[in-house]
């Protein structure tokens, strides 16, 4: 799908984690490995990566991706959304904005998005049970709406700013809504999606866990 692109964002420092998420690992791939999978598996080809904490790590990882840069990785996430956006080709209408601790989307969210859009939707959330998560689509024609997410509120504030526009459709996965904010949250969410108890970590003199597990 030429005319829909992804924005990935793995820029942060995943602080709260205490190890850098995109390269934890997730089943026989990296976290960001299986985001870049899912997004893929579900009719997207050009996918804008956007880097920022240990960007030369991840760039090791990932092939056939196009990088942004944030130079700031603890900056609102608009600064990256920006960054992103900055890089989607000309030829394309929509972005999907996919987050990096989302591992575990199905692809059939992607398509099912991809086809709301595609019937006219412009701002597109995936739901579970009455709570948005994430891939999100927007249309491109709010683009310059992207480029100031750091001024205007973020993400939220875009959506708010267009509610006759906003279209939420039913998913039949909670992964869109489960994030990995702390050590506890991967553990359980490798557990349920991969049917497999996650690695433990060596954690090193700094004690932040580094790419290294038993």
């Amino acid at each position: 799908m030429n005319q829909v692109a992804a924005i990935l964002l793995a820029a942060g420092r995943s602080t709260r984690m205490g190890a850098f998420k995109p390269l934890l690992p997730f089943g026989n791939k990296t976290v960001i490995e299986c985001c870049i999978d899912y997004l893929r598996q579900g009719g997207v080809e050009t996918i804008v990566v956007v880097l920022g904490h240990r960007a030369e790590d991840v760039r090791k990882k990932l092939t056939g991706v196009t990088f942004a840069f944030n130079p700031d990785p603890t900056s609102e996430m608009g600064a990256s959304i920006a960054a992103g956006v900055e890089q989607l080709p000309a030829t394309v209408q929509a972005t999907l904005i996919a987050l990096c601790d989302h591992p575990a989307v199905p692809a059939t969210v992607v398509a099912n998005l991809i086809n709301e859009w595609q019937q006219g939707a412009r701002l597109i959330i995936p739901m579970w049970q009455e709570r948005g998560g994430h891939p999100v689509l927007v249309d491109l024609s709010l683009r310059r709406e992207l480029l100031n997410l750091s001024s205007s509120g973020g993400l939220r504030a875009l959506f708010d700013a267009h509610p006759e526009e906003v279209k939420r459709i039913t998913v039949d996965s909670p992964f869109i809504a489960r994030d990995l904010d702390t050590w506890d949250d991967y553990r359980t969410l490798h557990e349920e999606a991969t049917g497999k108890p996650a690695p433990e970590p060596l954690r090193n003199q700094t004690n932040e866990t580094p790419d290294a597990f038993i």
